[in-house]
Protein backbone atom coordinates (compact mmCIF):
# COMPACT_ATOMS: atom_id res chain seq x y z
CA UNK A 1 0.00 0.00 0.00
CA UNK A 2 1.55 3.64 -1.04
CA UNK A 3 0.42 6.84 -0.25
CA UNK A 4 0.51 10.47 -1.72
CA UNK A 5 4.00 11.18 -2.68
CA UNK A 6 6.54 13.38 -0.57
CA UNK A 7 8.88 16.02 -1.74
CA UNK A 8 13.02 15.14 -0.33
CA UNK A 9 12.58 18.38 1.95
CA UNK A 10 9.80 16.94 3.88
CA UNK A 11 10.97 13.54 3.83
CA UNK A 12 14.59 14.90 5.03
CA UNK A 13 12.54 17.31 7.79
CA UNK A 14 10.55 13.75 8.87
CA UNK A 15 13.87 12.19 9.87
CA UNK A 16 15.86 15.22 11.05
CA UNK A 17 18.12 15.21 7.58
CA UNK A 18 19.30 18.04 5.90
CA UNK A 19 18.34 17.86 2.04
CA UNK A 20 20.99 18.32 -0.41
CA UNK A 21 19.42 19.31 -3.92
CA UNK A 22 16.32 19.98 -5.67
CA UNK A 23 14.22 19.53 -2.36
CA UNK A 24 10.80 19.66 -4.29
CA UNK A 25 11.84 16.66 -6.20
CA UNK A 26 8.64 14.17 -5.35
CA UNK A 27 9.58 10.57 -4.09
CA UNK A 28 6.75 7.61 -4.62
CA UNK A 29 8.39 4.82 -3.05
CA UNK A 30 11.51 3.29 -1.22
CA UNK A 31 13.86 1.09 -3.66
CA UNK A 32 17.15 -0.41 -3.03
CA UNK A 33 20.43 1.07 -4.39
CA UNK A 34 20.64 -0.83 -7.68
CA UNK A 35 17.47 -1.30 -8.70
CA UNK A 36 15.98 2.18 -7.89
CA UNK A 37 14.90 4.93 -10.82
CA UNK A 38 12.46 7.71 -10.59
CA UNK A 39 10.20 8.73 -7.97
CA UNK A 40 12.21 6.13 -5.55
CA UNK A 41 14.50 6.82 -2.87
CA UNK A 42 17.36 4.57 -1.56
CA UNK A 43 20.12 4.38 0.93
CA UNK A 44 23.76 3.85 1.78
CA UNK A 45 24.95 3.22 4.71
CA UNK A 46 28.67 0.83 4.11
CA UNK A 47 31.65 2.97 2.62
CA UNK A 48 31.72 -0.68 0.19
CA UNK A 49 28.90 0.65 -1.68
CA UNK A 50 29.45 4.19 -2.02
CA UNK A 51 30.54 4.01 -5.56
CA UNK A 52 27.40 2.14 -5.99
CA UNK A 53 25.16 5.16 -4.66
CA UNK A 54 26.98 7.45 -7.39
CA UNK A 55 25.63 5.19 -10.54
CA UNK A 56 22.22 4.85 -8.43
CA UNK A 57 19.30 6.26 -10.88
CA UNK A 58 17.17 7.33 -7.26
CA UNK A 59 15.96 10.16 -7.78
CA UNK A 60 17.21 10.64 -3.85
CA UNK A 61 20.03 8.60 -1.98
CA UNK A 62 19.94 8.54 1.74
CA UNK A 63 23.97 9.05 2.54
CA UNK A 64 25.39 8.96 5.90
CA UNK A 65 26.56 12.70 7.75
CA UNK A 66 30.26 13.78 6.48
CA UNK A 67 30.50 11.14 3.44
CA UNK A 68 31.33 11.57 0.02
CA UNK A 69 28.68 10.40 -1.48
CA UNK A 70 27.89 13.59 -3.73
CA UNK A 71 24.20 12.27 -5.97
CA UNK A 72 21.98 15.36 -7.48
CA UNK A 73 19.79 14.67 -4.26
CA UNK A 74 20.44 13.33 -1.45
CA UNK A 75 19.37 13.39 2.16
CA UNK A 76 22.51 13.56 4.93
CA UNK A 77 21.55 11.83 8.44
CA UNK A 78 23.99 9.98 10.54
CA UNK A 79 22.14 6.74 10.30
CA UNK A 80 20.60 6.19 7.20
CA UNK A 81 19.11 2.64 7.41
CA UNK A 82 17.02 3.93 10.15
CA UNK A 83 15.81 7.04 8.11
CA UNK A 84 15.26 4.94 5.09
CA UNK A 85 12.93 2.99 7.73
CA UNK A 86 11.37 5.78 8.95
CA UNK A 87 10.90 7.24 5.35
CA UNK A 88 9.12 3.62 4.21
CA UNK A 89 6.49 3.50 7.27
CA UNK A 90 4.89 6.86 6.10
CA UNK A 91 5.47 5.86 1.93
CA UNK A 92 3.92 2.40 2.57
CA UNK A 93 1.89 2.17 5.23
CA UNK A 94 0.33 -0.76 6.06
CA UNK A 95 -2.82 -2.39 4.59
CA UNK A 96 -5.88 -1.26 6.64
CA UNK A 97 -9.80 -2.75 6.57
CA UNK A 98 -12.63 0.21 6.68
CA UNK A 99 -14.15 -0.32 9.81
CA UNK A 100 -16.65 -3.63 9.60
CA UNK A 101 -17.97 -6.45 10.72
CA UNK A 102 -18.62 -9.50 8.46
CA UNK A 103 -21.85 -11.06 8.59
CA UNK A 104 -20.05 -14.33 9.02
CA UNK A 105 -18.56 -13.42 12.22
CA UNK A 106 -19.52 -15.07 15.35
CA UNK A 107 -19.15 -12.39 18.41
CA UNK A 108 -20.65 -13.37 21.90
CA UNK A 109 -23.93 -11.11 22.93
CA UNK A 110 -21.58 -10.08 25.98
CA UNK A 111 -18.31 -8.96 23.92
CA UNK A 112 -17.23 -5.52 23.90
CA UNK A 113 -16.47 -3.89 20.36
CA UNK A 114 -14.43 -0.67 19.75
CA UNK A 115 -15.24 2.33 17.80
CA UNK A 116 -13.76 1.66 14.11
CA UNK A 117 -12.96 -2.12 14.22
CA UNK A 118 -13.07 -4.47 11.68
CA UNK A 119 -13.65 -7.85 12.08
CA UNK A 120 -13.62 -10.11 8.89
CA UNK A 121 -15.16 -13.29 8.01
CA UNK A 122 -15.56 -16.38 10.28
CA UNK A 123 -13.56 -14.67 13.22
CA UNK A 124 -15.05 -15.40 16.33
CA UNK A 125 -15.18 -13.55 19.25
CA UNK A 126 -15.55 -15.31 23.12
CA UNK A 127 -17.91 -14.29 26.14
CA UNK A 128 -16.53 -11.22 28.02
CA UNK A 129 -13.91 -10.40 25.60
CA UNK A 130 -12.98 -6.64 24.94
CA UNK A 131 -11.55 -5.65 21.65
CA UNK A 132 -10.41 -1.92 21.36
CA UNK A 133 -11.19 0.78 18.83
CA UNK A 134 -9.43 0.77 15.42
CA UNK A 135 -8.09 -3.13 15.99
CA UNK A 136 -8.20 -4.91 12.60
CA UNK A 137 -9.35 -8.41 13.31
CA UNK A 138 -8.80 -10.59 9.95
CA UNK A 139 -10.13 -13.56 8.53
CA UNK A 140 -10.69 -16.84 10.15
CA UNK A 141 -8.89 -15.39 13.58
CA UNK A 142 -10.29 -16.73 17.01
CA UNK A 143 -10.40 -15.01 19.77
CA UNK A 144 -11.46 -16.68 23.26
CA UNK A 145 -13.40 -15.92 26.30
CA UNK A 146 -11.95 -13.07 28.75
CA UNK A 147 -9.59 -12.08 26.19
CA UNK A 148 -8.59 -8.40 26.51
CA UNK A 149 -7.51 -6.71 23.16
CA UNK A 150 -6.20 -2.95 23.34
CA UNK A 151 -6.40 -0.31 20.35
CA UNK A 152 -4.87 -0.53 17.05
CA UNK A 153 -4.05 -3.58 16.64
CA UNK A 154 -3.91 -5.82 13.83
CA UNK A 155 -4.63 -9.68 14.28
CA UNK A 156 -4.00 -11.82 10.95
CA UNK A 157 -5.74 -14.46 9.63
CA UNK A 158 -6.18 -17.86 11.61
CA UNK A 159 -4.64 -16.04 14.98
CA UNK A 160 -5.57 -18.24 17.99
CA UNK A 161 -5.76 -16.51 21.04
CA UNK A 162 -6.95 -18.50 23.91
CA UNK A 163 -8.97 -17.89 26.79
CA UNK A 164 -7.60 -15.07 29.63
CA UNK A 165 -4.98 -13.06 27.51
CA UNK A 166 -4.19 -9.65 27.51
CA UNK A 167 -2.80 -7.79 24.17
CA UNK A 168 -1.74 -4.43 24.69
CA UNK A 169 -2.23 -1.78 21.89
CA UNK A 170 -0.57 -1.67 18.35
CA UNK A 171 0.35 -5.10 18.43
CA UNK A 172 0.61 -7.00 15.17
CA UNK A 173 0.13 -10.69 15.66
CA UNK A 174 0.68 -12.30 12.04
CA UNK A 175 -0.89 -15.15 10.53
CA UNK A 176 -1.10 -18.57 12.71
CA UNK A 177 0.28 -16.69 15.93
CA UNK A 178 -1.33 -19.08 18.76
CA UNK A 179 -1.42 -17.22 22.23
CA UNK A 180 -2.37 -19.03 25.60
CA UNK A 181 -1.74 -22.21 24.70
CA UNK A 182 -1.18 -25.10 27.69
CA UNK A 183 2.12 -25.09 28.67
CA UNK A 184 4.43 -27.98 28.17
CA UNK A 185 4.43 -29.56 32.45
CA UNK A 186 3.70 -33.09 33.76
CA UNK A 187 4.86 -34.71 36.62
CA UNK A 188 5.78 -38.41 36.62
CA UNK A 189 3.46 -40.78 38.87
CA UNK A 190 3.72 -44.48 39.08
CA UNK A 191 2.67 -45.39 35.47
CA UNK A 192 1.67 -42.58 33.98
CA UNK A 193 2.49 -38.61 33.80
CA UNK A 194 -0.43 -36.25 35.16
CA UNK A 195 -0.17 -32.74 33.70
CA UNK A 196 0.87 -29.93 35.69
CA UNK A 197 -2.22 -26.91 36.15
CA UNK A 198 -1.69 -24.73 32.89
CA UNK A 199 -4.28 -22.19 34.79
CA UNK A 200 -1.93 -18.96 34.72
CA UNK A 201 -2.16 -16.27 32.10
CA UNK A 202 -0.51 -14.56 29.03
CA UNK A 203 0.26 -10.68 28.67
CA UNK A 204 1.70 -9.06 25.61
CA UNK A 205 2.63 -5.63 25.98
CA UNK A 206 2.11 -2.59 23.54
CA UNK A 207 4.11 -2.58 20.39
CA UNK A 208 5.14 -6.10 20.59
CA UNK A 209 5.17 -8.14 16.97
CA UNK A 210 4.97 -11.71 16.64
CA UNK A 211 5.42 -13.37 13.40
CA UNK A 212 3.98 -16.09 11.58
CA UNK A 213 3.22 -19.67 13.63
CA UNK A 214 5.05 -18.49 16.92
CA UNK A 215 3.47 -19.51 20.09
CA UNK A 216 3.43 -17.98 23.13
CA UNK A 217 2.17 -20.74 26.30
CA UNK A 218 -0.08 -19.79 29.16
CA UNK A 219 2.06 -19.83 32.34
CA UNK A 220 0.88 -22.68 34.79
CA UNK A 221 0.40 -20.50 37.29
CA UNK A 222 1.13 -16.36 37.44
CA UNK A 223 1.61 -15.38 33.67
CA UNK A 224 3.64 -15.37 30.76
CA UNK A 225 4.86 -11.32 29.87
CA UNK A 226 6.34 -9.82 26.43
CA UNK A 227 7.71 -6.92 27.38
CA UNK A 228 6.61 -3.33 25.47
CA UNK A 229 8.25 -3.11 21.83
CA UNK A 230 9.77 -6.70 21.73
CA UNK A 231 9.63 -8.30 17.85
CA UNK A 232 9.48 -11.79 17.95
CA UNK A 233 10.07 -13.51 14.10
CA UNK A 234 8.08 -16.13 12.67
CA UNK A 235 7.80 -19.99 14.43
CA UNK A 236 9.14 -19.19 17.83
CA UNK A 237 8.19 -20.82 20.80
CA UNK A 238 7.89 -19.17 24.22
CA UNK A 239 7.57 -21.53 26.83
CA UNK A 240 5.18 -21.52 30.13
CA UNK A 241 5.98 -18.66 32.98
CA UNK A 242 8.95 -16.94 30.58
CA UNK A 243 9.53 -13.08 31.07
CA UNK A 244 10.60 -11.45 28.09
CA UNK A 245 11.74 -7.97 29.03
CA UNK A 246 11.01 -4.87 26.33
CA UNK A 247 12.70 -4.04 23.04
CA UNK A 248 13.97 -7.30 23.15
CA UNK A 249 14.61 -9.32 18.85
CA UNK A 250 14.47 -12.91 18.47
CA UNK A 251 14.85 -14.35 15.65
CA UNK A 252 13.24 -17.24 13.49
CA UNK A 253 12.84 -20.73 15.11
CA UNK A 254 14.32 -20.45 18.70
CA UNK A 255 13.09 -22.28 21.44
CA UNK A 256 12.31 -20.74 24.99
CA UNK A 257 11.91 -23.54 27.52
CA UNK A 258 9.78 -22.61 30.86
CA UNK A 259 10.43 -20.13 33.26
CA UNK A 260 13.21 -18.03 31.09
CA UNK A 261 13.76 -14.50 31.95
CA UNK A 262 15.16 -12.28 29.07
CA UNK A 263 15.66 -8.98 30.32
CA UNK A 264 15.27 -5.87 28.13
CA UNK A 265 17.36 -4.87 24.91
CA UNK A 266 18.30 -8.44 24.18
CA UNK A 267 18.92 -9.93 20.83
CA UNK A 268 18.57 -13.31 20.16
CA UNK A 269 19.85 -15.27 16.79
CA UNK A 270 17.75 -17.93 14.92
CA UNK A 271 17.53 -21.18 16.28
CA UNK A 272 18.64 -21.04 19.56
CA UNK A 273 17.84 -23.24 22.07
CA UNK A 274 17.18 -22.73 25.92
CA UNK A 275 16.89 -24.54 28.54
CA UNK A 276 14.73 -23.93 31.53
CA UNK A 277 15.07 -21.09 34.38
CA UNK A 278 17.93 -19.19 32.56
CA UNK A 279 18.29 -15.50 33.19
CA UNK A 280 19.60 -13.83 30.20
CA UNK A 281 20.89 -9.99 31.50
CA UNK A 282 20.25 -6.91 29.80
CA UNK A 283 22.30 -6.15 26.67
CA UNK A 284 23.17 -9.51 26.03
CA UNK A 285 23.52 -10.68 22.09
CA UNK A 286 23.10 -14.62 21.94
CA UNK A 287 24.39 -15.90 17.98
CA UNK A 288 22.28 -18.19 15.80
CA UNK A 289 21.96 -21.92 16.81
CA UNK A 290 23.88 -21.41 20.12
CA UNK A 291 22.49 -23.53 23.06
CA UNK A 292 22.16 -22.25 26.71
CA UNK A 293 21.97 -25.08 29.45
CA UNK A 294 19.36 -25.00 32.24
CA UNK A 295 19.75 -22.65 34.70
CA UNK A 296 22.34 -20.55 33.28
CA UNK A 297 23.10 -16.50 33.65
CA UNK A 298 23.91 -15.28 30.20
CA UNK A 299 25.86 -12.02 31.13
CA UNK A 300 25.78 -8.75 28.77
CA UNK A 301 28.10 -9.48 25.91
CA UNK A 302 28.00 -11.53 23.00
CA UNK A 303 27.92 -15.14 23.56
CA UNK A 304 28.07 -18.34 20.77
CA UNK A 305 28.40 -22.20 20.64
CA UNK A 306 27.03 -24.76 21.65
CA UNK A 307 27.16 -24.73 25.25
CA UNK A 308 27.28 -20.93 24.42
CA UNK A 309 30.95 -19.25 25.49
CA UNK A 310 32.22 -15.44 25.08
CA UNK A 311 32.47 -15.07 21.08
CA UNK A 312 36.25 -14.53 21.21
CA UNK A 313 36.50 -17.80 23.14
CA UNK A 314 34.29 -19.31 20.45
CA UNK A 315 36.22 -18.48 17.80
CA UNK A 316 39.48 -19.49 19.12
CA UNK A 317 37.97 -23.25 19.48
CA UNK A 318 36.76 -23.24 16.19
CA UNK A 319 40.20 -22.09 15.35
CA UNK A 320 41.52 -25.22 16.97
CA UNK A 321 38.98 -27.49 15.79
CA UNK A 322 39.95 -26.65 11.97
CA UNK A 323 43.67 -27.62 13.08
CA UNK A 324 42.26 -31.04 14.19
CA UNK A 325 42.74 -33.01 10.90
CA UNK A 326 46.55 -31.07 10.21
CA UNK A 327 46.61 -32.35 14.02
CA UNK A 328 46.22 -35.62 13.93
CA UNK A 329 48.41 -36.27 10.75
CA UNK A 330 51.35 -34.52 12.32
CA UNK A 331 50.40 -37.17 15.42
CA UNK A 332 51.00 -39.93 13.02
CA UNK A 333 54.36 -38.49 11.86
CA UNK A 334 55.45 -38.46 14.99
CA UNK A 335 54.29 -41.86 16.35
CA UNK A 336 56.06 -43.60 12.83
CA UNK A 337 59.01 -41.50 14.07
CA UNK A 338 59.12 -42.68 17.61
CA UNK A 339 58.30 -46.19 16.20
CA UNK A 340 61.35 -46.33 13.87
CA UNK A 341 63.89 -45.06 16.69
CA UNK A 342 62.76 -47.23 19.11
CA UNK A 343 63.38 -50.14 16.39
CA UNK A 344 66.68 -48.45 15.69
CA UNK A 345 67.56 -48.89 19.68
CA UNK A 346 66.56 -52.24 19.94
CA UNK A 347 68.51 -53.46 16.66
Amino acid sequence: MSTAPKTISDLAAHVGGRAQGDGDVLIHRVADLESAGAGEIAYVEDEKFFEAAHKSKASCVIVPEGSDVRTPCRIEVKKPKLAFALIAEILHPPKTRAPEIHSSSVIATNASIGKDVFIGAFVCVGENSVIGEGTQIRAGAKIGDGVGVGKHCVIHPNVFLEDGVTIGDRVVLHAGVVIGTDGFGYVRGDMSYHKFPQIGTVVIEDDVELGANTCVDRAALGRTRVGRGTKIDNMVHVGHNCDIGERVIIAAQTGISGSVTIEDDCVIGGQVGFGDHIRVQSGAVIGSKAGILPGKIVRPGVWWGIPIQPLDDYKRLNAHVARVPQMRGELKEIEARLAQLEKDRDQ
